[in-house]
């Protein structure tokens, strides 16, 4: 009789085992190799060159409103007149003041003449010469002094007539005609220049050292920032269309914040940035260089080091310690740790671990947000 045994050694692929998992889907891409400059950016405010309050100098009751409000103006162009005629007849009367002191003046010289030779005669006393000698410096000072009340009441009776003090765009008026205006009191309206147009910013001490220090590394004689170039963007802008250059630095440093105020100048011909606008300007940093880029999304941080997992010929994925650099638009500049041909991953990264293999899939950067 034979028995059938069944054996019950170890299998290959026993009952219930689970298979192995799949290599992880990951995206991967070369680093973008270009030639790149560095800027630092900075938030401020659009200002004017040049804004005016404009207000009386004399008193009187408004006559007329000369301009449109939102209006642009050139300096000299009338814009408000106040009633003349007080003024006028101020200017009439000493005017007549004027002329009665040529007249008394022209008297004592009459009576210094006829002075003079009864003097010589001795037929007046020297008490009597000298009252006639001091009656003609006084008449002489009271011609001066009509002179200068008939100078005052012309400029008195010009200063009727309000004129722009410079060229730009005229706010609204803040009176009407008809209401009574105080000297140098009531606001009347404004005026700003609108090209060009400053932008001031706060840069920190060590970026401005930085600066100073690329300046003289490329030619300057000294530290001076005058020239530097500067680019701007307004709110709805993602770019920076607007060029310009500095053309002030604070000469000492604000201690309570540790900034020097840097103030940016930008032609604006078609008037498209207005004062007081919320401005993006970024300042250049450096001269160009090749430098290689990827986005802030393929580099990861272990403790203090920085790192990406770059992928070799095997489809395994190398741990890589990287320095990064500047933000270029959408990328980071890599100082250190990566060649240009190599595969850095760029989704997936939780999943991987050194000498993991994976599933790669190939794009590439493009100039995707490098400016």
């Amino acid at each position: 009789m034979q028995l059938a045994l069944v054996g019950c050694g170890s299998s290959s692929n026993p009952e219930g085992a689970q298979p192995a998992p799949p290599p992880p889907n990951v995206k991967i891409a070369q680093p973008l190799s270009q030639e790149t400059t560095e800027w630092d950016e900075y938030t401020g405010r659009v200002e004017a060159v040049n804004s005016v309050d404009i207000r009386a100098r004399v008193g009187g009751y408004l006559d007329t409103v000369n301009f449109t409000a939102g209006a642009k103006v050139k300096k000299g162009d009338l814009l408000f007149q106040i009633d003349p005629k007080p003024l006028k007849a101020q200017l009439n009367y000493a005017v007549a003041e004027l002329e009665r002191a040529k007249t008394k003046r022209e008297l004592a010289k009459n009576d210094l003449s006829r002075a003079e030779n009864l003097f010589k005669a001795k037929a007046i006393s020297a008490e009597e010469y000298d009252m006639r000698n001091k009656g003609l410096r006084e008449a002489a000072a009271a011609v001066e002094s009509a002179e200068a009340s008939v100078y005052t009441a012309k400029l008195n009776l010009e200063y009727t007539e309000i004129r722009a003090p410079i060229s730009g765009r005229v706010g609204r008026e803040m009176i009407t005609a008809g209401n009574l205006v105080k000297a140098d009191d009531t606001l009347l309206t404004n005026i700003v220049s609108t090209d060009p147009v400053y932008v001031y910013v706060d840069a920190d001490e060590q970026s401005v050292l930085k600066y100073r220090r690329h300046a003289q590394q490329h030619g300057k004689a000294s530290a001076d920032l005058k020239g530097t170039p500067v680019e701007l963007a307004v709110a709805d802008e993602t770019d920076f269309p607007h060029q310009g250059k500095l053309d002030y630095i604070a000469p000492r440093e604000d201690a309570a914040t540790g900034t020097l105020s840097l103030r940016g100048v930008f032609a604006n011909p078609d008037e498209l940035l207005s004062p007081g606008f919320f401005a993006r300007l970024r300042v250049q940093a450096s001269a160009s260089y090749p430098a290689l880029l990827l986005p802030d999304r393929a580099i990861a941080t272990d403790q203090a080091q920085r790192f990406v997992w770059v992928i070799n010929q095997d489809n395994q994925a190398e741990y890589r310690q990287v320095t990064p650099g500047a933000r270029i638009g959408e990328l980071r500049v890599i100082r250190s740790g990566l060649q240009a041909g190599d595969w850095v991953v760029l989704e997936g990264l939780q999943k991987l671990k050194p000498g993991a293999k994976v599933n790669p899939e190939r794009t590439s950067l493009g100039a995707q947000g490098a400016q």
